[in-house]
Protein backbone atom coordinates (compact mmCIF):
# COMPACT_ATOMS: atom_id res chain seq x y z
CA UNK A 1 0.00 0.00 0.00
CA UNK A 2 1.67 3.36 -1.03
CA UNK A 3 1.73 6.66 0.97
CA UNK A 4 -0.38 9.47 0.22
CA UNK A 5 2.73 11.75 0.11
CA UNK A 6 5.00 9.31 -1.72
CA UNK A 7 6.89 5.90 -0.71
CA UNK A 8 5.29 3.08 0.83
CA UNK A 9 2.45 3.20 3.54
CA UNK A 10 4.35 0.73 5.88
CA UNK A 11 7.12 1.17 7.92
CA UNK A 12 9.40 -1.12 10.36
CA UNK A 13 9.52 -0.54 13.78
CA UNK A 14 12.89 -2.30 15.59
CA UNK A 15 11.14 -1.56 19.05
CA UNK A 16 8.32 -3.80 18.73
CA UNK A 17 9.68 -5.89 15.31
CA UNK A 18 6.43 -5.08 13.16
CA UNK A 19 5.42 -3.20 10.57
CA UNK A 20 3.38 -0.35 10.81
CA UNK A 21 0.77 1.70 8.41
CA UNK A 22 0.68 4.98 7.84
CA UNK A 23 -1.25 6.70 5.29
CA UNK A 24 0.80 9.49 5.62
CA UNK A 25 4.29 10.33 7.34
CA UNK A 26 6.19 7.88 8.58
CA UNK A 27 5.68 9.96 11.97
CA UNK A 28 2.25 9.65 11.97
CA UNK A 29 0.95 6.29 12.26
CA UNK A 30 -2.53 5.22 11.92
CA UNK A 31 -4.24 4.56 14.55
CA UNK A 32 -6.13 1.47 15.16
CA UNK A 33 -9.95 2.68 15.62
CA UNK A 34 -11.00 -1.15 16.44
CA UNK A 35 -9.31 -1.17 19.72
CA UNK A 36 -11.53 0.12 22.77
CA UNK A 37 -8.81 1.25 25.16
CA UNK A 38 -7.63 3.39 21.57
CA UNK A 39 -10.90 4.73 21.70
CA UNK A 40 -11.21 5.35 25.04
CA UNK A 41 -7.89 6.96 25.13
CA UNK A 42 -9.23 9.24 21.73
CA UNK A 43 -12.28 10.38 23.36
CA UNK A 44 -10.23 11.18 26.83
CA UNK A 45 -8.15 13.40 25.06
CA UNK A 46 -10.99 15.45 23.05
CA UNK A 47 -13.17 16.19 26.78
CA UNK A 48 -9.66 17.48 27.57
CA UNK A 49 -9.50 19.93 24.83
CA UNK A 50 -12.95 20.49 25.22
CA UNK A 51 -13.06 21.83 29.14
CA UNK A 52 -10.29 23.81 28.18
CA UNK A 53 -13.22 25.63 26.23
CA UNK A 54 -12.03 24.90 22.54
CA UNK A 55 -14.71 25.48 19.69
CA UNK A 56 -13.94 22.06 18.67
CA UNK A 57 -12.33 19.71 15.99
CA UNK A 58 -11.36 19.34 12.25
CA UNK A 59 -10.51 16.32 11.83
CA UNK A 60 -8.02 15.16 9.25
CA UNK A 61 -8.82 12.89 6.24
CA UNK A 62 -11.80 11.97 8.42
CA UNK A 63 -12.45 9.14 5.78
CA UNK A 64 -9.01 7.48 6.42
CA UNK A 65 -9.72 6.58 9.87
CA UNK A 66 -10.81 2.66 9.79
CA UNK A 67 -9.02 0.38 7.41
CA UNK A 68 -10.55 -3.13 6.22
CA UNK A 69 -10.65 -5.87 9.40
CA UNK A 70 -9.44 -8.68 6.88
CA UNK A 71 -6.21 -6.32 5.59
CA UNK A 72 -7.14 -6.93 2.27
CA UNK A 73 -4.90 -5.55 -0.52
CA UNK A 74 -5.98 -2.64 -2.20
CA UNK A 75 -6.47 -3.79 -6.04
CA UNK A 76 -4.01 -1.66 -8.89
CA UNK A 77 -5.65 1.48 -10.35
CA UNK A 78 -5.85 -0.30 -14.27
CA UNK A 79 -5.64 3.70 -15.31
CA UNK A 80 -3.01 4.73 -13.91
CA UNK A 81 0.09 6.58 -15.65
CA UNK A 82 3.80 7.71 -15.14
CA UNK A 83 3.72 10.83 -13.88
CA UNK A 84 0.78 10.45 -11.52
CA UNK A 85 1.43 10.74 -7.71
CA UNK A 86 2.10 7.14 -6.48
CA UNK A 87 -0.33 6.89 -4.16
CA UNK A 88 -2.81 6.19 -7.69
CA UNK A 89 -1.16 3.59 -8.31
CA UNK A 90 -3.85 1.75 -6.26
CA UNK A 91 -7.75 1.85 -5.66
CA UNK A 92 -8.20 2.72 -1.94
CA UNK A 93 -11.25 0.39 -2.07
CA UNK A 94 -10.34 -0.98 1.16
CA UNK A 95 -8.07 1.85 3.23
CA UNK A 96 -10.64 4.39 3.10
CA UNK A 97 -14.31 5.27 2.92
CA UNK A 98 -15.12 2.48 5.01
CA UNK A 99 -18.54 1.71 5.98
CA UNK A 100 -17.23 1.48 9.78
CA UNK A 101 -15.93 4.69 9.82
CA UNK A 102 -19.40 6.26 10.32
CA UNK A 103 -19.49 4.16 13.71
CA UNK A 104 -16.01 5.74 14.69
CA UNK A 105 -17.50 9.47 13.37
CA UNK A 106 -20.27 9.00 15.87
CA UNK A 107 -18.34 8.40 18.75
CA UNK A 108 -16.68 11.71 18.34
CA UNK A 109 -20.23 13.76 17.37
CA UNK A 110 -21.58 12.09 20.89
CA UNK A 111 -18.88 13.37 22.75
CA UNK A 112 -19.01 16.80 21.17
CA UNK A 113 -22.15 17.11 21.41
CA UNK A 114 -22.06 16.77 25.34
CA UNK A 115 -20.36 20.43 25.14
CA UNK A 116 -22.57 23.23 24.19
CA UNK A 117 -22.11 24.90 20.70
CA UNK A 118 -19.13 23.33 19.83
CA UNK A 119 -18.47 21.68 16.30
CA UNK A 120 -16.93 18.52 14.26
CA UNK A 121 -15.31 19.14 10.73
CA UNK A 122 -14.20 16.66 8.80
CA UNK A 123 -12.13 17.28 6.11
CA UNK A 124 -12.93 14.83 2.77
CA UNK A 125 -11.88 14.58 -0.57
CA UNK A 126 -15.12 12.56 -1.84
CA UNK A 127 -17.84 12.65 -4.09
CA UNK A 128 -20.47 14.78 -2.91
CA UNK A 129 -22.70 11.54 -2.61
CA UNK A 130 -19.84 10.24 -0.31
CA UNK A 131 -19.85 13.48 1.74
CA UNK A 132 -23.15 13.54 2.95
CA UNK A 133 -23.29 10.61 4.33
CA UNK A 134 -20.73 11.52 6.85
CA UNK A 135 -23.81 13.75 8.23
CA UNK A 136 -24.73 10.59 9.77
CA UNK A 137 -27.94 8.05 10.59
CA UNK A 138 -30.11 11.12 11.67
CA UNK A 139 -27.33 13.46 12.19
CA UNK A 140 -25.36 11.95 14.37
CA UNK A 141 -22.03 12.00 12.08
CA UNK A 142 -19.95 15.55 12.01
CA UNK A 143 -21.64 18.62 12.00
CA UNK A 144 -19.60 20.03 8.64
CA UNK A 145 -18.53 16.95 6.23
CA UNK A 146 -16.06 18.93 4.34
CA UNK A 147 -17.85 19.86 1.11
CA UNK A 148 -14.91 20.76 -1.51
CA UNK A 149 -16.44 19.83 -4.71
CA UNK A 150 -16.09 23.81 -5.86
CA UNK A 151 -12.38 23.20 -5.03
CA UNK A 152 -12.05 20.82 -7.29
CA UNK A 153 -13.89 22.36 -10.52
CA UNK A 154 -13.00 23.79 -13.77
CA UNK A 155 -14.07 27.30 -13.15
CA UNK A 156 -17.22 26.90 -15.47
CA UNK A 157 -20.20 28.38 -14.59
CA UNK A 158 -22.41 25.22 -15.96
CA UNK A 159 -20.14 23.08 -14.24
CA UNK A 160 -20.22 24.84 -10.81
CA UNK A 161 -24.55 25.07 -11.21
CA UNK A 162 -24.48 21.80 -11.40
CA UNK A 163 -22.21 20.90 -8.87
CA UNK A 164 -24.42 23.62 -6.41
CA UNK A 165 -27.44 21.82 -7.36
CA UNK A 166 -26.30 18.14 -6.95
CA UNK A 167 -24.90 19.33 -3.69
CA UNK A 168 -28.38 20.70 -2.61
CA UNK A 169 -30.09 18.07 -3.34
CA UNK A 170 -28.24 15.29 -1.68
CA UNK A 171 -28.10 17.36 1.80
CA UNK A 172 -30.03 15.19 4.43
CA UNK A 173 -33.13 16.99 6.08
CA UNK A 174 -31.53 19.18 8.92
CA UNK A 175 -27.33 19.04 7.37
CA UNK A 176 -26.53 22.64 7.36
CA UNK A 177 -24.26 22.79 4.21
CA UNK A 178 -20.90 24.31 4.07
CA UNK A 179 -18.61 25.39 0.95
CA UNK A 180 -14.75 25.54 -0.13
CA UNK A 181 -13.76 27.14 -2.18
CA UNK A 182 -9.52 27.43 -1.24
CA UNK A 183 -7.30 25.54 1.02
CA UNK A 184 -3.73 24.34 1.18
CA UNK A 185 -3.91 22.11 -0.50
CA UNK A 186 -4.87 23.54 -4.02
CA UNK A 187 -3.19 26.55 -5.78
CA UNK A 188 -4.55 29.97 -4.28
CA UNK A 189 -7.73 31.80 -5.45
CA UNK A 190 -5.74 34.17 -7.46
CA UNK A 191 -3.18 31.72 -9.35
CA UNK A 192 -6.19 28.99 -10.17
CA UNK A 193 -8.76 31.07 -11.59
CA UNK A 194 -7.01 34.40 -12.39
CA UNK A 195 -6.90 38.00 -10.85
CA UNK A 196 -9.75 39.50 -12.45
CA UNK A 197 -12.09 36.49 -10.77
CA UNK A 198 -11.23 36.67 -7.46
CA UNK A 199 -13.87 39.01 -6.48
CA UNK A 200 -16.36 36.97 -8.06
CA UNK A 201 -14.97 34.03 -6.47
CA UNK A 202 -15.49 35.86 -2.77
CA UNK A 203 -19.27 36.57 -3.91
CA UNK A 204 -19.71 33.26 -5.26
CA UNK A 205 -18.81 31.79 -1.92
CA UNK A 206 -20.21 33.99 0.85
CA UNK A 207 -23.59 33.73 -1.09
CA UNK A 208 -24.69 30.39 -0.85
CA UNK A 209 -26.58 29.11 2.59
CA UNK A 210 -24.65 27.21 5.20
CA UNK A 211 -20.99 27.98 6.12
CA UNK A 212 -17.94 29.20 4.18
CA UNK A 213 -14.51 28.39 4.69
CA UNK A 214 -12.44 31.13 3.91
CA UNK A 215 -8.52 30.33 3.31
CA UNK A 216 -6.20 32.56 4.88
CA UNK A 217 -4.90 35.37 2.24
CA UNK A 218 -7.46 35.17 0.32
CA UNK A 219 -9.22 38.19 1.63
CA UNK A 220 -6.19 40.22 0.43
CA UNK A 221 -5.77 38.22 -3.02
CA UNK A 222 -2.40 36.48 -2.40
CA UNK A 223 -0.95 34.07 -4.94
CA UNK A 224 1.32 31.29 -5.17
CA UNK A 225 4.79 31.70 -4.66
CA UNK A 226 7.23 30.31 -6.62
CA UNK A 227 9.55 27.83 -3.80
CA UNK A 228 13.20 26.54 -5.41
CA UNK A 229 13.60 22.88 -4.95
CA UNK A 230 16.49 23.79 -2.24
CA UNK A 231 14.04 25.58 -0.31
CA UNK A 232 10.88 22.96 -0.24
CA UNK A 233 9.43 21.97 2.91
CA UNK A 234 6.36 20.11 2.30
CA UNK A 235 6.89 16.47 2.19
CA UNK A 236 4.76 15.01 -0.70
CA UNK A 237 6.73 17.89 -2.82
CA UNK A 238 10.38 16.08 -0.82
CA UNK A 239 8.84 12.75 -1.31
CA UNK A 240 7.88 12.87 -5.07
CA UNK A 241 10.12 15.62 -6.47
CA UNK A 242 10.06 14.92 -9.96
CA UNK A 243 6.33 15.32 -9.94
CA UNK A 244 6.44 18.50 -8.96
CA UNK A 245 3.48 17.88 -6.18
CA UNK A 246 4.72 20.62 -3.53
CA UNK A 247 1.90 22.50 -1.79
CA UNK A 248 4.07 25.08 -0.50
CA UNK A 249 3.36 27.79 -2.91
CA UNK A 250 -0.03 28.25 -1.46
CA UNK A 251 1.25 28.02 2.11
CA UNK A 252 3.55 31.11 2.54
CA UNK A 253 3.20 33.31 5.32
CA UNK A 254 0.55 35.68 5.87
CA UNK A 255 1.24 39.22 4.56
CA UNK A 256 0.15 41.32 7.33
CA UNK A 257 2.26 44.69 6.16
CA UNK A 258 4.95 46.18 4.45
CA UNK A 259 7.77 45.44 6.98
CA UNK A 260 10.33 42.91 6.93
CA UNK A 261 8.85 39.50 6.21
CA UNK A 262 5.60 41.27 5.83
CA UNK A 263 5.38 41.74 9.43
CA UNK A 264 5.06 37.61 9.43
CA UNK A 265 7.88 37.15 12.43
CA UNK A 266 10.95 38.88 13.16
CA UNK A 267 12.78 35.69 12.66
CA UNK A 268 13.63 33.68 9.16
CA UNK A 269 10.08 32.52 8.05
CA UNK A 270 9.75 29.03 6.86
CA UNK A 271 9.09 29.45 3.12
CA UNK A 272 9.72 32.78 1.59
CA UNK A 273 6.92 35.98 0.66
CA UNK A 274 6.05 36.45 -1.97
CA UNK A 275 7.28 39.66 -4.24
CA UNK A 276 4.11 41.84 -4.35
CA UNK A 277 4.05 42.01 -0.61
CA UNK A 278 4.18 45.20 -0.18
CA UNK A 279 1.39 45.92 -1.71
CA UNK A 280 -0.61 43.20 -1.18
CA UNK A 281 -0.89 43.43 2.87
CA UNK A 282 -3.50 43.78 4.94
CA UNK A 283 -2.02 47.04 6.55
CA UNK A 284 -2.04 48.42 2.96
CA UNK A 285 -5.22 47.10 1.54
CA UNK A 286 -6.88 48.57 4.82
CA UNK A 287 -6.56 51.98 4.13
CA UNK A 288 -8.06 51.53 0.47
CA UNK A 289 -11.99 51.21 0.86
CA UNK A 290 -11.91 49.90 -2.76
CA UNK A 291 -9.58 47.32 -1.93
CA UNK A 292 -10.31 43.05 -1.50
CA UNK A 293 -9.92 43.56 1.77
CA UNK A 294 -13.23 45.75 2.15
CA UNK A 295 -15.30 44.32 -0.07
CA UNK A 296 -14.84 40.77 1.92
CA UNK A 297 -16.03 42.55 4.65
CA UNK A 298 -18.73 44.29 2.95
CA UNK A 299 -20.03 40.77 1.63
CA UNK A 300 -18.96 39.30 5.32
CA UNK A 301 -20.98 42.38 6.79
CA UNK A 302 -24.17 41.91 4.16
CA UNK A 303 -24.35 37.89 4.78
CA UNK A 304 -24.75 38.35 8.54
CA UNK A 305 -27.41 41.03 8.53
CA UNK A 306 -29.18 38.94 5.97
CA UNK A 307 -30.67 35.63 6.76
CA UNK A 308 -32.04 35.37 3.04
CA UNK A 309 -28.11 34.61 2.06
CA UNK A 310 -26.93 32.73 5.10
CA UNK A 311 -29.74 30.37 5.45
CA UNK A 312 -32.10 31.00 3.10
CA UNK A 313 -33.82 28.77 0.38
CA UNK A 314 -31.19 28.20 -2.56
CA UNK A 315 -33.39 28.40 -6.01
CA UNK A 316 -31.32 28.18 -9.66
CA UNK A 317 -31.99 30.65 -12.54
CA UNK A 318 -29.51 30.44 -14.88
CA UNK A 319 -26.19 28.90 -16.21
CA UNK A 320 -25.37 29.79 -19.74
CA UNK A 321 -21.89 30.53 -21.61
CA UNK A 322 -20.00 32.57 -18.76
CA UNK A 323 -23.20 33.79 -16.51
CA UNK A 324 -24.03 32.13 -13.47
CA UNK A 325 -27.12 33.29 -11.43
CA UNK A 326 -29.15 32.31 -8.68
CA UNK A 327 -31.76 32.85 -5.78
CA UNK A 328 -31.56 32.89 -2.16
CA UNK A 329 -34.91 33.88 -0.05
CA UNK A 330 -37.06 33.88 2.84
CA UNK A 331 -40.42 34.18 2.90
CA UNK A 332 -39.93 38.60 2.85
CA UNK A 333 -36.83 39.14 1.46
CA UNK A 334 -35.54 37.72 -2.05
CA UNK A 335 -31.86 38.49 -3.14
CA UNK A 336 -30.55 37.18 -6.86
CA UNK A 337 -27.04 36.96 -7.75
CA UNK A 338 -25.59 37.36 -10.96
CA UNK A 339 -22.11 36.35 -11.77
CA UNK A 340 -19.74 36.53 -14.50
CA UNK A 341 -17.38 34.09 -14.92
CA UNK A 342 -15.46 35.72 -18.06
CA UNK A 343 -13.69 38.69 -19.37
CA UNK A 344 -16.23 39.78 -21.84
CA UNK A 345 -19.47 41.79 -21.38
CA UNK A 346 -22.80 39.49 -21.29
CA UNK A 347 -26.07 40.18 -20.79
CA UNK A 348 -28.78 38.52 -18.52
CA UNK A 349 -31.98 38.46 -19.45
CA UNK A 350 -33.81 36.60 -16.79
CA UNK A 351 -36.79 34.34 -17.41
CA UNK A 352 -39.57 34.43 -15.34
CA UNK A 353 -38.21 36.85 -12.21
CA UNK A 354 -39.22 40.49 -12.25
CA UNK A 355 -36.08 42.59 -12.51
CA UNK A 356 -37.20 45.29 -10.16
CA UNK A 357 -34.34 45.85 -7.34
CA UNK A 358 -31.68 47.46 -6.04
CA UNK A 359 -27.88 46.80 -6.58
CA UNK A 360 -26.83 46.30 -3.05
CA UNK A 361 -23.62 44.97 -3.71
CA UNK A 362 -21.20 44.99 -7.28
CA UNK A 363 -17.66 44.03 -8.13
CA UNK A 364 -17.96 47.20 -9.57
CA UNK A 365 -18.95 49.79 -7.17
CA UNK A 366 -20.11 52.33 -9.09
CA UNK A 367 -23.42 50.28 -9.98
CA UNK A 368 -24.02 49.76 -5.91
CA UNK A 369 -27.72 51.69 -5.49
CA UNK A 370 -28.69 51.38 -8.78
CA UNK A 371 -32.33 50.48 -8.64
CA UNK A 372 -33.33 48.12 -12.05
CA UNK A 373 -36.96 48.90 -13.36
CA UNK A 374 -37.16 45.12 -15.68
CA UNK A 375 -34.59 45.91 -18.46
CA UNK A 376 -31.97 43.07 -18.65
CA UNK A 377 -28.98 43.37 -17.21
CA UNK A 378 -25.58 44.26 -19.25
CA UNK A 379 -22.41 42.69 -17.32
CA UNK A 380 -19.52 44.08 -17.07
CA UNK A 381 -16.31 41.59 -17.68
CA UNK A 382 -15.60 40.15 -14.24
CA UNK A 383 -18.56 41.65 -12.62
CA UNK A 384 -20.79 39.63 -10.02
CA UNK A 385 -23.68 41.98 -9.08
CA UNK A 386 -26.38 40.99 -5.27
CA UNK A 387 -29.71 42.17 -6.01
CA UNK A 388 -32.36 42.67 -3.72
CA UNK A 389 -35.67 42.62 -5.45
CA UNK A 390 -38.39 44.26 -4.82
Amino acid sequence: MAGCTGGSGWEWDENTQQYYHHAFLKEQPDLNWRNPQLQQAILEMMRFWLDKGIDGFRVDVMWHLIKDKYWRNNPPNPNFKEGMPTYDKFLPLYSTDHPEVHTVVAMLRKVVDQYKEKVLIGEMYLPVENVVDYYGQDGSGAHLPGNFQLLLLDWNARKIALEIDKYESSLPEGAWPNWVLSNHDRPRLSTRIGKEQILIAAMLLLTLRGTPTLYYGDEIGMSNVEIPMEEVQDPQGKLMPELGLSRDPQRTPMQWNKEDNAGFTSGKPWLRIAHDFKQVNVETLKENKESILHFYRKLIALRKKEPALHEGRYAPVLAEGDILAYLHQTDSVQFLIVLNLGGQTADFIPAGIPMKGKVVISTHPEREGMKLTGNPIKLKSNEGVIIQLS
